[in-house]
């Protein structure tokens, strides 16, 4: 072998290895802009999806917000519901004892009216006494 082959075939490895390197930079750097155009791509779908996902965040938070406003209102209507039971259990025992006192009131009639038959004096009638026609004693 010659020099000048030797120096050939030098030249051309070291060209074939040049060759290589720039079809290896050439390949990186397409590869690379290719995955910068498939992240724009992911980030514009992310984008959009975070459109729709801030909606649907917003429809469950108006969501939850009446459903807090339900609550609230069956807890006031509770509350009314306590304080009218309350209110009627007041009014039960006030009428109770005024009953009470009537029919005391009646029994102290019964007792001083000469004319008057126990037996024949309606009890707990809720008010609607039947009165008795008096006779006048034929003296």
């Amino acid at each position: 072998m010659t020099t000048t082959t030797i120096v050939w075939i030098v030249v051309i490895v070291v060209s074939l290895i040049l060759l290589a390197v720039a079809v290896a930079v050439v390949a990186g750097r397409k590869r690379t802009e290719q995955r910068r155009v498939q992240a724009g791509d992911i980030r514009e779908k992310a984008v959009e999806e975070s459109h729709k996902v801030g909606q649907r965040e917003a429809i469950a938070d108006e969501t939850a917000a009446r459903a807090r406003a339900a609550q609230a209102e069956a807890e006031a209507m509770t509350a009314r519901s306590a304080g009218l039971q309350h209110q009627a259990e007041a009014r039960r025992n006030d009428a109770a004892a005024s009953r009470s006192d009537l029919d005391r009131e009646f029994e102290r009639a019964d007792e001083i009216d000469p004319d008057s038959a126990t037996s024949d004096t309606p009890r707990g009638d809720g008010g609607a006494r039947q009165v008795r026609a008096r006779t006048p004693n034929a003296e």
